[in-house]
């Protein structure tokens, strides 16, 4: 069965196109991915990845990590997986990254693509998210920055705040994002914490701990995630306003 929204997106690809850190080359009626970065070496010096074992080698990091958002600048280098045909080439990019063909297609030749803003999408939560209702509009642009910076997400964001315009096409990959993802709006919870202690104790509690961004810190592994860590690099940049 044909896919409407691969075939328009292959029909696009041209030679060759770039979605955020893949790299991908038409070769006669197939294709082949790889890292952006490897585009230079010779395929004897990649190794290659079944289309089936895709999702598994994004999960992690070249350093073992694990990578919660897809979309982060740090896919493992020096692979490649050959493609037979477009339908090969939609299972792969769905596993390097999910819902970005979908996305893509959501987008095309529309004025008005299908976003969902901050507060749109906050207002609607429930539970222990219901707390991300709370931050104002400036204190929410600060974290979308911080936590959507392109040191840590590839992805176009296109919903926004009032105050903050969407992301700069020239500055973020080719994939949309079209709402807050679940590791923004656990930011958005942390960055409430920080703002609910910094009123009760005076403007720099919270952060005291948290070293400036241009310095080195300890040496150690810092899940992506974790954003009780004062050492996580977006609360590390998040930081900068309370300085």
């Amino acid at each position: 069965m044909t896919n409407p929204a691969l075939e328009a997106f292959v029909g696009q690809l041209g030679s060759e196109l770039v979605m955020a850190e893949v790299l991908m080359s038409r070769h006669g009626s197939g294709f082949e991915l790889r890292h952006v970065a490897d585009r230079l070496l010779s395929a004897e010096k990649l190794l290659v990845i079944p289309v089936a074992n895709l999702r598994e080698f994004a999960q992690f990091t070249d350093a073992g990590d694990f990578r919660p958002l897809k979309s982060a600048p740090n896919l493992r280098k020096g692979w490649r997986a050959v493609l037979s045909h477009n339908a090969e080439l939609g299972i792969a990019l769905n596993k390097l990254h999910p819902g970005a063909l979908a996305d893509c297609s959501a987008c095309r030749n529309t004025s008005k693509p299908p976003v969902t803003n901050y507060r749109e999408f906050t207002n609607r939560q429930t539970g222990m998210y219901r707390i991300t209702q709370k931050l104002s509009d400036a204190q929410a642009a600060e974290a979308i920055r911080a936590c959507c910076h392109v040191r840590f997400c590839l992805k176009q964001r296109l919903w926004s705040v009032e105050g903050l315009g969407a992301d700069d096409p020239a500055s973020k990959s080719i994939i949309p994002c079209l709402e807050p993802c679940a590791l923004l709006l656990e930011f958005a919870r942390t960055v409430v914490r920080i703002e609910q202690q910094s009123s009760k104790a005076g403007p720099h509690a919270g952060q005291s701990d948290v070293a400036p961004e241009d310095q080195p810190v300890a040496n150690r592994r810092i899940a992506e995630a974790d954003f009780n860590d004062p050492e996580n690099p977006r609360r590390r940049r998040s930081a900068r306003r309370w300085r």
